[in-house]
């Protein structure tokens, strides 16, 4: 039901990415919705939520976030008590689980190697092109060599066709992502995974692993809102376990 990160995260940090599979929600929904904004019962989405929660063993409720598509990431110093407008968070906190969700965008996990830090981030191309990705790593007081990233399930580069324009953002603060987009008629096919892995390597991030998932291509496991249009989303956490 859950992937796990194989990375080497100290022992101390737990992460996981959720799937379809599990849950209650019916439908175009069918399986573990975390997504209460998408026209699923609310009901079922609770009852998906708490399920989360109780097998994650998560004292605190994960801290969801109104995903906005901004470069936005909220440092979190307490467990949340409403669901603010942001598409990252970072906290030192333990038993607080920074926690984002897609239905093809890219979930981007970071830890540092010390065990002291953890941020989710919800990098789909218009946040990934702003800078998402750059503003949660602005938040780690270690050096950049010291930061793992992790990439989670998201659509791959067989699937993830873009206009010109998409493609032109990029190249105008990024050159070498010239290397992330093939030639597909008169559109464009982006690889997400390759742009998110040249923005962690320009900051200075070498420990970078995941990304062999596509949420497209993959009906059974994933939600995919390019596919599918109705449907409901992953969520991907990360957090300091409670010692």
């Amino acid at each position: 039901m859950f992937i796990v990160p194989d990375w080497p995260a100290p022992a101390n940090i737990k992460a996981v990415s959720t799937t379809r599979l599990g849950g209650v929600s019916q439908q175009a929904y069918l399986g573990l919705n975390l997504g209460l904004h998408v026209g699923d019962n609310k009901e079922h989405v609770q009852r998906n939520r708490a399920q989360l929660q109780q097998e994650l063993r998560l004292v605190e409720p994960p801290a969801w976030l109104n995903q906005i598509h901004s470069t936005r990431v909220l440092e979190l110093n307490a467990p949340l008590t409403a669901v603010p407008d942001a598409d990252g968070s970072y906290t030192q906190i333990s038993g607080i689980a920074c926690t984002v969700m897609t239905a093809d965008c890219l979930p981007v996990l970071l830890c540092d190697t010390g065990g002291n830090q953890v941020a989710a981030v919800h990098a789909g191309w218009r946040g990934t092109v702003d800078g998402i990705i750059e503003a949660a790593l602005d938040k780690f007081t270690v050096p950049a060599d010291q930061i793992l990233a992790w990439l989670g399930p998201a659509i791959g580069s067989g699937a993830f066709e873009v206009g010109s324009e998409v493609r032109e953002q990029f190249l105008a603060s990024q050159p070498q992502a010239e290397q992330a987009f093939k030639s597909h008629g008169d559109k464009w096919l982006a690889d997400l995974y390759l742009l998110a892995r040249q923005r962690l390597q320009r900051f200075g991030v070498t420990k970078i692993y995941g990304g062999e998932y596509c949420t497209f291509s993959n009906p059974d496991r994933f939600y995919s809102y390019r596919r599918d249009g109705v449907t409901g989303r992953q969520a991907s956490l990360i957090w300091i376990e409670t010692e």
